[in-house]
């Protein structure tokens, strides 16, 4: 009766919206008779009870639903979360909800504990039912467990076939208010096959389940999607100590530190924790907890082994092809915490020949951005910002247990990465070695003549390199990617390079190489070759880069500005003349799909923007020293369709300006044309006054200003007053996508925006040696729910002027001092 009439209740402002004339007629007669007969035969009803019945109360408390209490441990750190589930419970348009995290994260203790809280909240629900579903999904046994809970529970009811039964379920749980609990999805669960019937606002109903993946969260139509997070810090540690005990970790006063270590090699992850815990709850000497975090870095605990990583490698076992299996055990090369760029992990991928769907990068960037979507869906890899992804601690070390058990021995990964080592391996280590990563390490010489028949993959970046040896690489016929970034120190490429006959890909980014060898033209199927920030080279021989003809990604960008180097003639180097010759050159390389290159002088931009394939191709762009003009139209760029990143160094520009935007007033995205550019940086740029041309950029994420002495505001009222009025409407809020903005050395600069700006993005702001800039534009809306980080001196901070106390208040925890 009280299900009908709070039916009849929330129908009422329906029909009252079908009847017109004040009142005294309805646009539907019969549903709106139909609707008086059960309301009146209600109020009969409900009189009649009232006449029965002896109310001492007013009301009663609702009772708690049907549930059958389920045995769960002490959790730490899960009431947050329960509470969101909870308040999600008790929204009328929130039928579905779906938990998904990690494998181990402590998904169904907190499916466990909302289970038991049915018992003691009170609720309006009828009924809460409890179906494991697992990997191995079987309609039956779900219904099993339903019929347990609504009274079927005889022999002939289970005799009974899937659809009977499903029809049998269905009509019980029509009549109630339920809660169904599914643990462990895998795939979607068919409700109608089962024979739930799918919550809605209209039946009240519920239906809550835990999965591993967010895509079977979609799936099964969720309206409300929570991920289970691991622990922070402090509670893993309350949990770890919790498992150890107190009488072990008192029992020497050395052990709580080791403790900590160990705790940290978790991850915050509940399973492993509680495990470890347990396993090291009798372990009393230094000894047993030294040899425990070193089998941990080892990845080689007999408890993590066989009680841990089988558990997570399920998820790893229900990705749905080798494609991604192995492109996923390719991110465990990356050490520990690294942010690992996405962009980079797809390219190396593609030359590595695991993308195979495509023959150009700009196509295998679509199959590759899937692939990085599914593992993080699957909760294998994790978001780091909007560009890097990262691995679980846990989840590495499960993915170097398999290249170690499950892999064959023609495939072995040999990971040292960040393991502090100062010296090559042995070289006896690399005979059977596929894939090898010794990156972060503190390796100064390469000496050794290593024979690697399957070697494909080296990572050496982020080490001391100084040395390589010329017969280094004589033995590694067919080795596919090379990585040698971020060594500093390394000046020179060995001659032996020219070996290296399969190479397809090479990074020399961040090195101290001054000079390409003419050796490289050796490497013919080379598909990318990334330049990047090589502060010292000088000298790239001519024919050398056109010598790649199957080359797609190339990048060449500068740390600072060269000067012209006279060691070597204009006619043998490509570096000199202002690029003209390394322009000409990159335009006969015909599969060019993507280009990062430096330009220094208009004449020179004007040719490369004259070529058609550079407009289509280029997605880094950095002009250096242009001394003419002094007022450049930065809408001679607006064909660079794929533009991403723009900086202009060392140039005597005085003023950027959008010179052709009346002839955009017809063009409904007048104010976007760069709309893939999400980066910006201005260097030493001593005459520029202002940055007001981004508002074209609308989804700028980093802009990074720095020694433009003359610059006093960065968005001009003024021009943007003249903008409004060139294109007739009225110009756009700004800054909507910008994440990070980073100011150094503007010694005039007064104003960012005259006005407070929603920054619905932004979490860094650095200020550095902007004396003149008193103002920010923020106020209590701004920049929302984003941890804002802001970075700047204390004198600086003390002259800031906010619109009130209440705005400075609310900003000063985000104050960081720079130094």
């Amino acid at each position: 009766m009280i299900i009908e009439a709070e039916r009849l209740v929330e129908d009422g402002p329906q029909q009252m919206n079908n009847l017109y004339f004040g009142g005294c007629a309805s646009k539907s007669c019969p549903s709106s008779y139909k609707f008086g007969k059960k309301v009146a035969k209600m109020l009969l009803e409900i009189n009649d009870h009232m006449s029965k019945g002896a109310f001492e109360k007013v009301a009663e408390d609702q009772p708690a639903a049907s549930v059958v209490v389920r045995p769960v441990e002490q959790t730490v750190a899960l009431e947050s979360t329960i509470q969101k589930v909870w308040s999600c419970i008790v929204e009328k348009d929130v039928g579905i909800i779906g938990l998904y995290g990690l494998g181990g994260v402590g998904k169904t203790t907190l499916l466990t504990k909302l289970n038991n809280k049915f018992s003691t909240t009170p609720n309006y629900f009828e009924v809460v039912i409890w179906a494991l579903v697992s990997k191995d999904y079987d309609v039956e046994k779900i219904q099993d467990r339903i019929g347990e809970n609504v009274g079927f529970s005889d022999g002939s009811w289970k005799n009974k076939s899937a659809d009977q039964k499903a029809i049998d379920i269905y009509g019980i749980l029509s009549n109630k208010r339920f809660v169904v609990l599914l643990d462990d999805l895998w795939q979607r669960v068919d409700l109608n096959q089962v024979g739930i019937p799918k919550p809605s606002q209209e039946n009240g109903s519920k239906l809550i389940f835990t999965t591993r993946s967010l895509e079977i969260c979609g799936e099964m139509g969720a309206r409300r999607k929570i991920k289970v997070e691991c622990l922070e810090p402090e509670k893993a540690w309350e949990l770890f100590q919790d498992k150890v005990g107190d009488e072990t970790l008192n029992s020497h006063p050395d052990i709580p530190n080791l403790a900590k270590q160990v705790a940290e090699r978790c991850g915050g992850l509940p399973l492993a924790l509680i495990t470890i815990g347990r396993a090291m709850a009798c372990k009393t000497t230094l000894e047993e907890w030294n040899y425990a975090i070193e089998m941990l870095k080892r990845c080689a605990l007999p408890k993590m082994k066989n009680e841990v990583y089988p558990l997570l490698k399920f998820s790893y076992d229900n990705l749905p092809n080798s494609t991604m299996k192995c492109c996923f055990l390719y991110c465990c090369l990356y050490p520990e915490d690294y942010c690992i760029p996405k962009k980079r992990l797809v390219e190396y991928w593609f030359c590595e020949g695991l993308l195979d769907k495509f023959d150009r990068i700009n196509e295998a960037q679509m199959q590759g951005g899937d692939i990085i979507s599914s593992l993080l869906n699957a909760c294998l890899l994790e978001r780091d910002g909007e560009d890097c992804v990262k691995m679980h601690d846990v989840i590495r070390d499960m993915a170097l247990w398999i290249t170690r058990k499950f892999e064959a021995t023609e495939n072995k990964f040999f990971v040292k990465a960040g393991a502090q080592l100062f010296e090559e391996p042995d070289v006896k280590a690399w005979k059977r070695v596929k894939r090898m990563s010794v990156m972060k390490n503190e390796i100064q010489l390469l000496k050794e003549t290593p024979k690697c028949p399957n070697l494909r993959t080296l990572f050496l970046s982020n080490n001391n390199l100084k040395v390589i040896s010329d017969g280094f690489f004589q033995f590694i016929p067919h080795l596919t990617v090379l990585d040698l970034s971020e060594n500093c120190y390394l000046r020179v490429l060995p001659k032996g390079i020219s070996q290296l006959v399969s190479l397809e890909c090479i990074d020399l980014s961040w090195t101290g190489i001054s000079e390409l060898p003419m050796e490289l033209r050796s490497l013919t199927k080379l598909k990318m070759l990334d330049l990047s920030y090589m502060s010292d080279l000088e000298n790239i021989p001519q024919y050398l880069v056109s010598s790649f003809s199957k080359l797609q990604i190339f990048r060449l960008w500068f740390k600072r500005l060269l000067l012209q180097n006279k060691d070597y003639p204009n006619e043998d180097n490509v570096l000199n003349e202002g690029h003209e010759k390394l322009i000409e050159e990159l335009k006969g390389l015909q599969r060019l799909n993507i280009l990062s290159t430096p330009i220094k002088s208009m004449f020179c931009l004007e040719r490369f923007l004259s070529f058609d394939l550079f407009g289509r191709r280029t997605q880094a762009l950095q002009l250096i020293d242009f001394r003419e003009p002094e007022m450049f139209d930065v809408l001679c760029l607006e064909n660079l369709e794929h533009l991403e990143a723009l900086q202009f160094l060392d140039c005597g520009i005085m003023e950027i300006k959008m010179e052709k935007l009346s002839t955009w007033v017809s063009s409904s995205n007048c104010t976007s044309c760069f709309h893939a550019l999400s980066t910006v940086q201005i260097f030493h740029c001593k005459k520029l006054r202002d940055m007001t041309w981004l508002i074209l950029a609308p989804n700028l994420r980093n802009l990074d200003i720095t020694g433009c002495y003359e610059m006093e505001e960065i968005l001009s009222e003024e021009k943007l007053g003249e903008v409004a009025g060139v294109i007739g409407v009225s110009y756009p809020k700004s800054f909507l996508k910008l994440e990070t903005l980073d100011l150094r050395h503007l010694l005039k600069l007064k104003s960012i925006y005259w006005d407070a700006l929603p920054f619905p993005c932004l979490k860094h702001i650095l200020i550095k040696y902007c004396k003149e800039l008193k103002k920010l534009p923020l106020n209590l809306d701004s920049a929302k729910g984003n941890l804002l980080s802001i970075k700047g001196s204390k004198d600086w901070w003390a002259r800031v002027e906010w619109e009130n106390e209440v705005t400075r208040d609310a900003f000063l925890p985000s104050f960081k001092l720079l130094y």
